[in-house]
């Protein structure tokens, strides 16, 4: 004969039914706030993550992995970590195993390369610049002295010379202040300060064609470091005196306009050259858009200006202009 269940043991038989329910709903949401938890840190991270099921497929990826799923497919696992290239990118791949999962990581590398290989390259031009310096200064002293001694119709030669070492000199100065970096000594001065060295630097540098210059004549009192200044102004006359002689037309113009507002001084600096060929790596050293150059006028401008609390910006349109803003004193 069956026993039967009282009305007290039913209630507490429902009651422990409840019970292991509640517990089971709180472990299931606590395990979907740690899965939840997991998929944001795996996507908060800066690399590509997948983590692979024993048969390849995906059990869990972020957005940047997504973004890399062809990149997935050439991925092998290694104990090492290793270098890849992938649409003209480099990453480091990282791997490895956890029960019955395989997790792959492949971080962007690019960028840490660049400024890499442009320390060395710096540390290489540097000692470079330092071993040059010596016999240009000879060349240029002894240029000095024939210069004096020659038949009058030997002096273009000599004065072809002193301007090709004016123009590995400017190459070395700005390779070594790359180099070294900016350093800043302020003072107040006037720009027509500036123009007089540039007029220097201008017959100095030398160019076959008829280029009319237009500079401000307004009154500026600038509060920088005039040298620096001089050589930020100097670096934009020279790119455009290039840029002329390589057009087409047997004349140019150089303008350097200014306006002023409340925080900063405006310059921009415009030429009837030719047009700049490859605008997204004007700003990156050793890139140059010119055959002459090194790629790092435009880049210590840029330094230049910034380190006087301004910037240099090239400006888009019909025109080849490029805004140098200098915070005034």
């Amino acid at each position: 004969m069956s026993e039967s269940i009282t009305v007290e043991e039913l209630n507490l038989l429902i009651e422990q039914t409840y019970k292991v329910e509640n517990e089971f709903n709180e472990l299931k949401a606590s395990y979907e706030h740690l899965q939840n938890t997991v998929e944001k840190v795996v996507e908060f991270l800066p690399n590509a993550i997948w983590i692979l099921n024993d048969d390849n497929t995906v059990f869990l990826q972020n957005s940047k992995a997504r973004e890399l799923w062809s990149l997935l497919k050439l991925i092998e696992y290694q104990e090492d970590d290793y270098e890849i290239q992938f649409e003209n990118r480099s990453y480091i791949v990282k791997s490895s195993t956890y029960k019955d999962k395989m997790m792959l990581s492949a971080t962007d590398i690019t960028e840490q390369k660049r400024k890499e290989n442009l320390a060395t390259m710096g540390q290489m031009a540097a000692h470079l610049s330092h071993e040059i310096r010596n016999p240009i200064g000879a060349i240029s002293l002894m240029s000095s002295t024939l210069k004096k001694r020659v038949i009058p119709e030997n002096i273009p030669i000599v004065e072809e010379i002193q301007k090709s070492v004016y123009r590995i000199d400017r190459i070395i100065k700005a390779t070594l202040m790359f180099s070294k970096g900016i350093d800043v000594k302020k003072k107040r001065f006037h720009f027509s300060e500036l123009r007089q060295s540039i007029d220097m630097a201008i017959d100095y540098y030398g160019y076959s064609k008829e280029i009319t210059f237009v500079f401000p004549e307004n009154q500026i009192e600038l509060d920088g470091d005039r040298d620096l200044l001089e050589m930020l102004f100097i670096n934009f006359i020279a790119n455009a005196i290039d840029a002329i002689e390589e057009d087409e037309n047997e004349s140019g113009r150089i303008e350097i306009n200014y306006t002023q507002d409340p925080k900063y001084h405006r310059f921009q600096i415009c030429d009837t050259g030719v047009a700049i060929p490859d605008e997204d790596n004007l700003f990156e050293a050793f890139k140059s858009t010119k055959v002459k150059g090194n790629g790092l006028g435009l880049v210590l401008s840029k330094q230049i200006a910034q380190a006087h609390g301004g910037d240099v910006n090239f400006i888009k349109g019909e025109k080849k202009i490029f805004e140098v803003t200098l915070l005034k004193h």
